[in-house]
């Protein structure tokens, strides 16, 4: 095999740019971020099963299994985004934002499977969607659950990706993009509660939150090596490995 490739010296041929390292990172701790949601979900549901809350075991880990699946995809995508344009963070910074962003991510998901559900009529056509949580939910919050979660979505979108804009006004976009997330979730859960739905919904918050810790500050904090510090910052680089004797 030659020793010389696209006229240089094997030896000298460049690696993945940092950036591009770093998008990669992000997108293989958004795997383990996914396995942690699937698991929170199923241990923290698993109780329910021996106290009287078979309705709960038995509704929660097939459908929020069914919303990592669909997420994974489209995560990805955003993950490996997100990780190109950004410089690593401080790992408590990136476990917060990871964590809370994971939480609106695991609300606004998991209820916009029932919305679709509700407005598609699946419940009627399939047989996997025909449960008694969420049957009847209707009224304006149903009409308004759509939009407030699109500009929810925009608003924190804009917070993670935007570059040259300052911190405060980030921090703003983001929990005003909460906020709706939240106000828009809660009104569709109380258009129809029920001990099932209320206690899916805050499954699904919490396990994510877990899921977006792990991300942030496992990958997004570290994700593209010493190379991705941001200027000026107060990281401090991670020291060589020692060498085995």
């Amino acid at each position: 095999m030659s020793s010389r490739q696209n006229g240089r010296p094997a030896g000298e041929q460049e690696g993945l740019r940092p950036r591009y390292r770093r998008a990669f990172g992000c997108v293989t701790w958004l795997y383990m971020a996914v396995l942690t949601f699937l698991t929170a979900n199923f241990f923290i549901s698993l109780p329910f099963r021996y106290v009287g809350g078979g309705e709960i075991y038995n509704y929660v880990p097939p459908t929020l299994a069914y919303l990592g699946t669909v997420l994974l995809v489209p995560g990805m995508v955003f993950a490996a985004v997100l990780g190109a344009r950004t410089y690593r963070a401080p790992r408590r910074v990136a476990g917060r934002v990871g964590a809370g962003v994971g939480a609106l991510i695991g609300l606004s998901g998991f209820l916009s499977l029932v919305w679709i559900s509700a407005a598609l009529g699946f419940a009627e056509r399939d047989q996997a969607f025909r449960s008694g949580t969420f049957a009847d939910v209707d009224g304006i919050a149903f009409y308004l659950f759509a939009p407030l979660t699109l500009a929810a979505a925009v608003l924190v979108i804009m917070a993670l990706y935007s570059k040259g804009t300052d911190r405060p006004r980030l921090r703003r976009l983001g929990l005003a993009g909460a906020g709706l997330a939240v106000l828009a979730g809660a009104g569709l859960v109380l258009s129809d509660p029920g001990t099932v739905g209320i206690a899916a919904a805050l499954i699904s918050a919490v396990s994510a939150a877990l899921a977006g810790w792990v991300g942030g500050a496992g990958g997004y904090a570290r994700a593209g090596g010493d190379e991705m510090m941001p200027p000026g910052s107060t990281i401090q680089p991670r020291e060589p490995r020692p060498k085995p004797r």
